[in-house]
């Protein structure tokens, strides 16, 4: 090879190899410095007014609470005449109000999306679609002794004497006939009244205003015929531990995918979804050994299956009637007797 030929060839790789180390070189220096930069760099505080936004997202009918609301600054080009500003805005008076148009989380609320209590279709707009409110008389020792507020879940316990035959002994018997059922109001009392030191202060009442669907109304009506109505404070987790027996019924269908906002969807459902069927119930001899299991028949059965009770035998061949044990069986108001041996 000519000797021309070969330094030309070496002196072209060196000069590619020092103008790749020079370019390396410059790009690595300038990617520190705005890297750095942009690590020490602020973002600009914002130039406006602190207004009044969601903490959550906020369904149409929320109770607002106070942890459903906070001040944050907010661009002042952007403020509008409808937003709450803080210092125009006593926040202990919007707790208890219900959003009548649905709010995203961190969105500003204007005046126009709230309703407050005494405001004309303020229940209205308390109620979800297709629902009815239900007032229900109770007492302290079975509305959980005033601890329960609106906004609250409970489930709704009937308690009531059975009669029958036999010697009149009613059966006792308790059973959950309803499940979360959304609490609207607590005697005509929409808001959670805090106390001194901002805590919500227990108050003692005699009505509970709920939310039921048509249906489950006419069964709260008949309820109230029935017997004693009892509250029960639901937990928050609640909800995710009866996910399961709610798809296994029909009553929530499971979205097709795995889209997020599908599966959010489904738990709201669930969560804001009043419950009946497969009612869970109590009798006094759950309770007492003494108390009945079963309603007692007609033919003078005290209710229990299998106890042994001495009585005459038929009378067979003009013999005298002779003693012995038996068992009765009691099929509904139908009683068998069965004897089980005896000397004749």
């Amino acid at each position: 090879m000519d000797t021309r030929k070969v330094f030309l060839l070496v002196g072209a790789l060196v000069v590619a190899g020092i103008t790749a180390f020079m370019a390396r070189t410059l790009i690595a220096g300038s990617a520190a410095p705005q890297a750095a930069a942009a690590g020490v760099v602020a973002a600009p505080p914002i130039d406006g007014p602190e207004v009044l936004v969601a903490t959550r997202a906020l369904p149409v009918g929320t109770i607002l609470d106070a942890t459903a609301l906070k001040y944050q600054p907010w661009p002042k080009e952007l403020v509008d005449g409808a937003y709450f500003l803080k210092e125009k805005t006593d926040l202990k008076s919007l707790q208890g109000t219900v959003v009548r148009f649905a709010v995203t989380a961190g969105q500003p609320l204007t005046q126009g999306a709230l309703v407050k209590p005494g405001d004309r279709g303020f229940l209205a707009a308390a109620l979800g679609p297709g629902m009815r409110a239900v007032t229900i008389p109770v007492q302290q020792q079975n509305a959980v002794a005033g601890f329960i507020f609106p906004g609250d879940r409970i489930d709704l316990v009937l308690t009531q004497s059975v009669s029958g035959g036999g010697d009149g002994s009613p059966l006792k018997v308790s059973e959950t006939f309803m499940r979360n059922v959304r609490v609207l109001a607590t005697d005509q009392r929409t808001d959670n009244t805090l106390g001194e030191d901002g805590k919500s202060k227990v108050q003692v009442y005699g009505t509970v205003t709920i939310e039921a669907t048509p249906k489950l109304a006419e069964q709260v009506a008949v309820a109230q015929q029935l017997g004693t109505i009892s509250l029960s404070l639901r937990s928050i987790a609640d909800n995710s531990s009866e996910l399961e027996q709610a798809i296994a019924s029909g009553s929530i269908k499971v979205p097709e995918g795995a889209d997020p906002k599908a599966e959010k969807a489904m738990m709201t459902q669930l969560a804001s979804q009043p419950q009946t069927g497969n009612s869970t119930f109590v009798t006094g001899a759950d309770v007492s050994r003494f108390a009945r299991r079963s309603v007692p028949g007609k033919g003078g059965d005290n209710g229990s299956v299998g106890q042994m009770t001495p009585v005459a035998a038929p009378n067979t061949g003009g013999t005298a009637p002779a003693i012995g044990p038996v068992v009765r069986i009691a099929r509904g108001n139908s009683i068998t007797v069965v004897p089980v041996g005896g000397k004749n």
